[in-house]
């Protein structure tokens, strides 16, 4: 993988918003028509996950049903990445989960979300959680 991109993809818990932002392309998992987003994603444990507060999320269904998708780098580096994405077991999303929750209730939450965020519980309970890995290994 190119240097700028891992730079980019090497995001910490002092990484701004900005920082966290990318663009996401899935098919539609009823219209298989392509659906872009923007969505922030998070690194735990020097891996990719993508998620989000507490609620039901087309993005989640359409990677459920067409998990190949494209992962847009938009800061600092533009890229177009091949990206697969896969649902964790329960260890992990508690593990996942976890980081993310301390990540942004930190005193100095660089991403400005207000705090406390939801509880832990509720994001093990209704939390889209998927981790995001690479297979071809850089851009397009």
């Amino acid at each position: 993988m190119r240097s700028d991109i891992s730079r980019a993809l090497a995001i910490t818990p002092n990484s701004s918003a900005r920082e966290r932002t990318v663009d996401i392309t899935t098919i539609g998992a009823r219209t298989g028509r392509p659906r872009r987003i923007e969505i922030w994603f998070y690194r735990v444990d020097g891996e990719i996950y993508l998620t989000s507060t507490p609620a039901r999320r087309s993005w989640y269904v359409n990677l459920l049903h067409h998990p190949r998708f494209t992962f847009h780098l938009k800061h600092g580096v533009r890229a177009d990445l091949d990206a697969l994405a896969t649902p964790v077991d329960d260890q992990v999303r508690a593990h996942v989960f976890a980081s993310v929750i301390d990540d942004l209730n930190q005193p100095s939450n660089p991403a400005g979300i207000p705090q406390p965020v939801e509880p832990f519980e509720r994001w093990m309970a209704d939390s889209p959680l998927l981790h995001v890995t690479f297979p071809e290994g850089g851009a397009r």
